[in-house]
């Protein structure tokens, strides 16, 4: 009870000191309706329960569980301004930490970023050139564009903002002699090859971090005067401390413009975007962007936990992909080369997860960023000559053509699509084995006696499912353009997830090379490549989402299909079997990883809803917002894609193929949704009656023929309920 009492919700804090800024800052009167639900802070916690990870970790291992960090952020931003308690971690902030080393400007809570690391420091200042403060979680809080802490080591309170470029920190030194902040050059979840730092004048600092991939440039000023930039210039270890002026008893205030570019554009950046703003400024209009965006989805009802998980889920699933062009249109493209455009310029979407439904909510309420994401991997198709991916699959295919048939189509599709079309023809680009998958319709798996967990090889399973249904994505801009012959060889080919269907197992089964199955085969074991990625045989035997009908038909049928969907979700998890991040079972169906995160609502495709609504009532009750402090998650966030997940289930849609225009409806949380996507009527989607099983669905007072609505729903506005009983 006392540890509950102490870590007090980074919630309530984050409200206290928006709301009790010093008249140094000013008063900001932002409302915050809607960000006042958002708690940044889940995510952050551990997974421990081993009933919920469904095996008892390793002595020493963090199950590989959201990953999120809680600092301040505006949507797709550039800057990510966040505390680090722990380099090389997932965000580099865990929860269960009791020490600080800085605070960084970019994250994405994927085990990269976290640049440009700065910390203020006093005294001493080290020990042995080691940096860091204990800090307590009674004296810490977050909003979305908001973090405060208290360094209990150099006795300095800590507020941060942002913008999209730049941060604003502001530091309140107890001791006002002595006062120093740390760039800690050497460090970064990447591996650093080079940085620099210079003083610009007796106010102003640049530099950069070179992480060997890009240079992340900054131009820093402050309003204490600078006495003395001391450098420890060590590649490995080094740092630099900048020791300020001893006169001022004003809080020191640190601005810093990023670019991907040079220190000028940095330079730029701030100058533009911060200026001579104060914090409360800058912290007042960051609210007012967060408050816009959370608005446009409206929830009554529920309780005020599910409420939390809603807004704080919805803002999670805006922080990725990245802005990287700089305000005056400058970016360095994939060749290196500084470029100008007319579009904002962002970092690859994290596609192999975010594909499923963030990029589909992406698409819906940012329509502008969506459009400047797809001219982004257009840029850097034309310099390859493929649409690039991310980790795997190559689902760029289907952000693409559905974001195309949801209405953001004021790009070159035809030069999209020749390009998507080397992407599945070529070899070499962006599908590996794609000459194997044409040739014989599946990749296949190399022979290994003994797999286990980490053993390399194709992923040549998962990778014939997923080409199946990229082959599908393509093939619906192939409609669109008229491209009839490569309509047919297209759709012909994503039928190719049949080809790795064993009708005596009755599971998606590695094939060798000469078509015999793979041997020794246990369709419960995890495995990171070998076969599947990331998943076991249960997790992607499911996965044909353009092609239930026939995925049901591999399974003899209606009943069989069901029969095996049974087994899927009941059928417990063996204790013994360890993969990081592959955890969170309700029998087979692992939702801590997403290759199966489709699977719940299969039971819709044999007229079974209520089967899948069972199952998704579980989810969202047992598995977001957990243990002793509600701050866990029972996987990884993965640049928002659970977080995305939980914001269409509980609102009562998915988009369960996110190349389609189709929506799947099941019972919503909440009384009623309001989506607002755009400037005409909302979408109102009211839930009628007080069990959790759909009776009847209604679209404008119409019954619905089946289970599904077409986006234009939400394009056109009216009402959908749900009537359950």
């Amino acid at each position: 009870m006392t540890n509950k009492i102490e870590n007090i919700s980074g919630l309530l804090l984050a409200i206290l000191f928006a709301s009790c800024l010093t008249a140094t800052e000013g008063k900001s009167q932002t409302a915050t309706r809607y960000t006042k639900y958002v708690n940044p802070f889940i995510g952050t916690a551990p997974l421990l329960d081993p009933k919920i990870i469904g095996y008892t970790p390793p002595k020493g291992w963090r199950v590989w569980a959201g990953l999120t960090y809680p600092g301040s952020a505006l949507p797709n931003a550039m800057v990510q301004l966040s505390p680090i308690t722990e380099y090389h971690t997932g965000a580099g902030y865990e929860y269960e930490d009791t020490v600080i080393y800085g605070f960084t400007h970019t994250n994405k809570g994927h085990w990269n970023l976290c640049n440009i690391p700065i910390l203020p420091v006093s005294g001493a200042g080290s020990t042995g050139g080691k940096f860091s403060s204990r800090f307590s979680h009674k004296n810490e809080s977050a909003s979305p564009d908001f973090y405060h802490v208290f360094l209990d080591d150099y006795k300095v309170d800590v507020n941060l903002t942002s913008t999209l470029r730049c941060g604003y920190h502001q530091y309140k030194y107890a001791n006002n002699n002595n006062r120093q902040i740390l760039f800690d050059l050497s460090k970064a979840n990447n591996r650093v090859i080079d940085w620099n730092i210079e003083q610009v004048d007796k106010y102003a600092l640049q530099g950069y971090q070179d992480v060997g991939n890009e240079k992340v440039y900054f131009y820093a000023t402050l309003n204490t005067r600078i006495e003395q930039l001391e450098k420890q210039s060590d590649t490995k270890d080094g740092f630099a401390l900048v020791h300020l002026g001893n006169n001022s008893k004003e809080p020191v205030e640190l601005k810093i413009g990023l670019s991907y570019v040079s220190t000028q554009n940095a330079k730029q950046n701030l100058e533009k975007e911060i200026g001579n703003k104060s914090f409360a400024e800058v912290h007042k209009e960051g609210t007012q962007i967060w408050e816009s965006l959370l608005s446009k989805v409206q929830v009554k009802g529920g309780t005020e936990k599910q409420k939390e998980l809603f807004y704080s889920s919805l803002y999670r699933a805006f922080q990725w992909p990245a802005l990287r062009s700089d305000i005056n249109g400058e970016y360095t493209d994939v060749k290196g080369n500084v470029i100008k455009a007319d579009f904002n310029y962002y970092a690859i979407p994290s596609l192999w997860d975010t594909y499923r439904n963030k990029l589909v909510l992406l698409s819906m309420l940012s329509p502008k960023v969506t459009l400047d994401v797809i001219k982004s991997l257009q840029d850097i198709g034309d310099k390859t000559g493929f649409i690039p991916t991310f980790f795997h699959g190559d689902h760029a295919a289907a952000f693409i053509a559905g974001a195309y048939q949801r209405g953001i189509n004021d790009f070159d599709v035809k030069d999209v699509y020749r390009l998507l079309l080397s992407n599945a023809n070529i070899e070499g680009g962006t599908r590996p084995y794609i000459s194997e998958y044409i040739q014989k319709g599946y990749i296949s798996t190399p022979a290994i006696d003994s797999p286990w967990v980490e053993t390399k090889a194709k992923a040549a399973v998962a990778k014939t499912l997923e080409y199946a249904f990229d082959d599908y994505s393509v093939a619906q801009l192939s409609k669109v353009l008229n491209d009839t012959a490569n309509y047919r060889i297209l759709m012909e080919r994503s039928k190719n997830y049949k080809h790795v269907f064993d009708p005596s197992t009755r599971f998606m089964r590695g094939k060798l090379e000469n078509g015999d199955w793979v041997k020794n085969f246990n369709p419960q074991y995890p495995y990171y490549e070998y076969m599947y990625r990331e998943a076991n045989a249960w997790q992607v035997s499911f996965f044909a989402p353009h092609d239930m009908p026939g995925l049901i038909a591999l399974y003899g049928g209606e009943k069989g299909f069901e029969a095996k969907l049974d087994s899927f979700f009941t059928v417990p998890w063996n204790p013994h079997y360890i993969a990081r991040n592959v955890s969170s079972f309700i029998g087979q169906y692992c939702h801590g990883n997403q290759p199966d995160h489709e699977a719940p609502f299969s039971y819709y495709f044999i007229g079974k809803p209520e089967k899948s609504q069972k199952i998704l009532d579980t989810i969202m009750e047992r598995l977001y917002g957990i243990g002793e402090y509600g701050l866990a998650l029972c996987g990884m966030d993965d640049a928002g894609e659970m977080s995305a997940w939980y914001v269409f289930s509980s609102t009562g849609l998915y988009p369960f193929t996110a190349t389609d225009t189709k929506y799947i409806v099941s019972v919503p949380l909440f009384d009623e949704v309001k989506w607002q996507v755009n400037d005409k009527k909302p979408l109102i989607i009211k839930k009628t009656g007080s069990g959790r099983q759909m009776n009847a669905i209604t679209v404008n007072n119409k019954t619905n023929n089946g289970y599904f609505i077409d986006y234009d729903l939400f394009k056109d506005g009216g009402e959908l309920k749900v009537q359950t009983k």
